[in-house]
């Protein structure tokens, strides 16, 4: 059904963005696994792209060819460079994006790449034969065959959503939590922790 991919990069998230166009640029054909075509790139909370620190991780990936800088530049409402205060080396750019363009600028991009395909489905399990990385498996049981791949999964492994006293699978508020790999990343020997983030 599938060809073999040279890339497969779960999750598509900035960082998951950022890796597809990275393996697509250097000419790999990537398939790009994403559980909802409509929240590619989306800006969760804070709708920036960069400051303090950030502002330089910014400017790295556009320096190495990355999407978000241009993304940012398309769709930005408002820009501050913060620390003007200090001297040069502590200058960091800021810009506040409008978030549905700043998402729908994102995926019309990766769609025009003829290098990028997409599937649109939760990702349960990587195909490992051998000791060896052989693709991703579906929620559906669907094989997908590649060389190498990419987890850029956020918050969304195993992801919990706290409100109150009240908690449940979430990897991002109105979304469910993507199961399966977290529990094949221990079994071949990773450790699995939890980072939280506050909003």
């Amino acid at each position: 059904m599938f060809p073999e991919y040279d890339v497969i990069v779960v999750g598509a998230g900035h960082s998951g963005c950022e890796a597809a166009v990275a393996a697509a640029n250097m000419g790999s054909r990537v398939m790009l696994v994403t559980m909802n075509m409509n929240t590619i790139a989306q800006m969760s909370c804070n709708p920036a792209m960069g400051g303090v620190a950030k502002g330089q991780i910014v400017r790295e990936i556009d320096a190495l060819g990355g999407y978000s800088g241009i993304v940012t530049d398309h769709t930005m409402v408002q820009f501050r460079m913060l620390n003007r205060s200090k001297g040069p080396a502590m200058w960091s750019p800021r810009a506040q994006s409008d978030r549905m363009l700043f998402a729908r600028k994102w995926r019309n991009m990766l769609e025009e790449h003829p290098n990028i395909d997409f599937w649109q489905e939760m990702a349960t399990g990587i195909v490992v034969k051998n000791g060896v990385v052989k693709g991703v498996r579906t929620g559906m049981g669907i094989e997908i065959p590649a060389k190498a791949v990419v987890l850029t999964n956020g918050t969304f492994l195993n992801g919990i959503i706290h409100i109150g006293e009240k908690q449940f699978g979430g990897g991002r508020a109105g979304e469910k939590a993507s199961k399966g790999i977290t529990e094949q990343l221990v079994e071949l020997g990773f450790e699995a922790g939890r980072m939280k983030t506050g909003t």
